[in-house]
């Protein structure tokens, strides 16, 4: 595998991946090609990782509200069925923004397969965007802390969703998701000889990993399921 050389200074690359991801959601993260190289270089585990899947990189799509709407839709449910729930709602409600959700019966949203709850978290989502208390481009200089907390505040949105978020859709190249399952069963398989894993050892073990935590996170995630995953 061939990589031509990428250095970012470490204060740049925050705003350089935040300003990416919101000017141009489906780009491979600026970051990446240096990205593969540090963690090949301090980490057997991620070389081979690297190497076996190096066609495949990390990509966003949609927007900001789509995104945390589809999240949501998809919560307690398998992949199969979240997708035909969401497929139903992009049909019905074909111009999916804050506004035409908020503005939505109840019952229509019930036709999709939504259940009650799921139709309160996605209508208080809409009111933080449309009351402004969530807004893209104000995350641009905020850290990844300051961006969770902002996103926990909406019904139905949890840690691990907002940390999917920031991986995913703002593509921040530092985040590690501890209650993530399957970065626990791929840690405890490449790492541990397939034996328990806590989150002080997970912590231990991306030690090495730092600044590039959400990458070598993607990689285990793909040892597991060679599928690229977008939201």
């Amino acid at each position: 595998m061939t990589l031509s050389k990428l250095v970012l200074p470490p204060e740049k690359l925050h705003t350089l991946c935040v300003q990416q991801s919101h000017f141009s959601k489906e780009m491979t993260p600026l970051y990446w090609t240096q990205a593969i190289q540090e963690l090949a270089a301090c980490d057997k585990v991620m070389h081979q990782l690297i190497r076996q899947f190096e066609d495949a990189t990390l990509t966003s799509r949609g927007c900001a509200f789509t995104t945390l709407a589809r999240s949501i839709v998809g919560q307690q449910i398998s992949v199969k069925a979240a997708e035909s729930v969401w497929q139903k709602v992009i049909r019905t409600i074909p111009d999916m923004t804050p506004h035409t959700i908020a503005a939505a019966e109840q019952d229509l949203l019930r036709t999709c397969g939504l259940s009650a709850r799921k139709i309160t978290y996605l209508q208080d989502l809409s009111r933080h965007f449309t009351e402004g208390s969530l807004n893209e481009t104000s995350w641009i200089d905020r850290d990844d802390e300051t961006i969770i907390k902002q996103l926990t505040e909406v019904k139905g949105i949890g840690r691990w969703t907002a940390e999917m978020f920031l991986i995913f859709h703002l593509q921040r190249p530092d985040v590690l998701p501890l209650d993530d399952i399957g970065l626990q069963r791929a840690m405890s398989l490449h790492y541990l000889d397939k034996q328990p894993v806590d989150k002080k050892t997970m912590l231990q073990l991306a030690k090495p990993w730092q600044p590039w935590r959400s990458v070598a996170t993607w990689y285990l995630w793909r040892s597991l399921d060679p599928l690229p995953v977008a939201y």
